[in-house]
């Protein structure tokens, strides 16, 4: 049996025209070095995490 959903939900979005596009702009290099550090960080906690559950 089909359902038919309620369209009233689809009502509450903003149209993808009314947004604003943002510009992208690229990191500088303290931002990198910060990412970085996160990354290598999170990679380094998931080894350990890794190592005592296997």
């Amino acid at each position: 049996m089909l359902i038919k959903l309620d369209t009233s939900v689809f009502r509450l979005f903003r149209h993808k025209a009314e947004s604003e596009k943002k510009s992208i702009t690229p990191l500088t290099r303290a931002q990198w070095i910060t990412a970085d550090r996160i990354v290598i960080a999170a990679i380094f906690i998931a080894t350990i995490v890794g190592a005592i559950l296997f």
